[in-house]
């Protein structure tokens, strides 16, 4: 990544909170600015780390998903409209993205990711983030990460808790089989369409990957690597456990 691309003067309007927080400043902004950030899936997850990595300042956002917005995703994919229903979900994410900040380069996908695509999707970005709701999809992404050496931001969601946690083998970090075992399958793990989430559990989680994310574009702060951050939104509380 090239961080010496000088801001603009209306983004560095934009950033002033960012260029004047101490720890943070010019530097960290012009590294966000050369990042490149895939997020794959822009449902419950990805829809709040979308809109804050484009309101940020990441320089190129690259957006996966093969799915059309339906009206009950609305009550949690917050980047999508009730006039978007009906709409592939990576061309709605990118609008909104777009439209908040058009600053960000963007790459859309209305695709998903599969073990022939996801080198060539992923070899071009810097940090990937997985929002999906699958273990099949999540081996795939986990899998070319570990062989392209890229830091991987997972999140997942259930009722009313969610988890986040950093995949970076390459950094000296765990795999993701350290945490999901190749025995593990989707049967045993509860499923929102059938159990439910409570809406604004995904905006914390997403939000959480978003930050994650960050620190690892600009070296600002510990990311989660190795750690599994576990939020319960009925006791408003947090713990982290190691793996």
């Amino acid at each position: 990544m090239a961080f010496d691309t000088p801001l603009t003067s209306e983004e560095t309007r934009r950033y002033a909170r960012h260029l004047v927080l101490k720890g943070f400043g010019g530097a960290a902004q012009q590294k966000l600015k050369a990042a490149r950030v895939l997020v794959v899936g822009a449902g419950g997850l990805g829809s709040p780390a979308i809109a804050y990595l484009a309101a940020a300042g990441v320089g190129h956002l690259s957006i996966v998903d093969p799915d059309t917005v339906s009206l009950s995703n609305l009550q949690r994919q917050v980047v999508h409209t009730t006039a978007a229903i009906g709409t592939g979900k990576a061309a709605s994410a990118g609008a909104f993205a777009g439209a908040l900040n058009p600053h960000v380069g963007l790459d859309l996908h209305a695709e998903a990711i599969t073990k022939a695509n996801a080198d060539h999707l992923i070899v071009h970005a810097d940090i990937i983030l997985d929002g999906t709701d699958n273990l099949v999809t999540r081996r795939i992404v986990a899998a070319a990460c570990e062989q392209l050496g890229k830091p991987l931001v997972s999140g997942a969601v259930s009722m009313f808790s969610g988890q986040v946690t950093v995949f970076a083998p390459h950094l000296g970090g765990p795999a993701h089989a350290a945490l999901y075992p190749d025995a593990a399958s989707d049967d045993a793990l509860p499923s929102c369409e059938a159990n439910g989430i409570l809406g604004p559990v995904t905006g914390v989680i997403g939000t959480l990957m978003a930050m994650e994310a960050i620190k690892l574009a600009t070296g600002v702060g510990t990311p989660l690597v190795g750690r599994l951050l576990v939020y319960d939104a009925r006791e408003a509380s947090f713990s982290e456990l190691g793996y």
